[in-house]
């Protein structure tokens, strides 16, 4: 992260009202000159399932204080939303697509914004790209004989107004809309979340790494395990037969953890 970006990434946690802000020491720094003559304890393998441990969190900075207001909900954070006109999507839009879903959700689905389908009915994920996600989560759940449909679960996006041609939004639209998706999260405060392409990975994650690099394995957001997988919309492409397999996976692994 070079100095331009940090400095962006200061004023966004200054505008959501944070003033203490401390890094993180790099993993293993506190061992650095110790050494133990006697071997510990042995540790059980972790399984296939298991979130990493707190210190492997992937964000830059850990924060003293919540993102969220105390007590937040979703109804006020939709309130406080209003007809929101704080960055220039609100110049295309029909519709705010907040989210849709669980409010106690154990799971949180989070996309990249509102394509056409979805500005038109005001619900996330319910075109072409939307139809193969409730698949994939009620197909995945059957087979793995998990009592599970779509609205059990909670899907939101980064943006919450379609970008124009369904253009990939831009990062000061992701820093304002950010703002409430960190909100709705937080006022959930599920189990796990798993992200859906690589905006969302940027949004939540911090990172330059791609979707195939990082997906199959845990993450955190702030101390929510997250695993990171493809977007429905790059597996509706008939050559991306290995995606599909690879998502599929995914979505067991993360199913398996919040609901066995």
């Amino acid at each position: 992260m070079d100095r331009d970006q940090l400095r962006r990434r200061l004023v966004f946690y200054q505008d959501l009202g944070f003033r203490t802000l401390y890094r993180r020491p790099p993993v293993g720094a506190a061992a650095v000159g110790k050494r133990t003559t006697e071997p510990g304890p042995a540790k059980a393998p972790p399984s296939v399932f298991d979130p990493p441990p707190p210190e492997q969190d992937a964000t830059l900075f850990s924060v003293l204080a919540d993102l969220a207001p105390e007590g937040d909900t979703l109804a006020r954070i939709r309130e406080e939303m209003g007809e929101c006109t704080r960055c220039r999507l609100h110049e295309g839009r029909k519709t705010i697509v907040f989210g849709s879903g669980h409010e106690q959700a154990r799971l949180v689905f989070v996309g990249e914004g509102p394509g056409a389908d979805e500005d038109e009915q005001g619900l996330p994920f319910v075109g072409r790209a939307g139809q193969l996600l409730t698949q994939m989560i009620e197909g995945t759940a059957k087979r793995e004989g998990i009592p599970l449909v779509r609205a059990d679960v909670y899907i939101c996006n980064v943006v919450k107004c379609r970008p124009p041609e369904n253009r990939t939004p831009l990062p000061d639209e992701m820093e304002t809309c950010g703002k409430f998706l960190f909100r709705q999260i937080l006022a959930i405060r599920p189990k796990a979340i798993c992200v859906l392409g690589a905006t969302a990975v940027k949004a939540l994650l911090v990172t330059r790494e791609g979707v195939t690099k990082l997906r199959g394995n845990w993450h955190r957001w702030q101390g929510i395990p997250v695993m990171v997988t493809y977007h429905p919309a790059y597996l509706l492409r008939a050559y991306n037969q290995t995606a599909k397999r690879e998502a599929w996976e995914d979505l067991k692994k993360v199913l398996h953890y919040v609901y066995d």
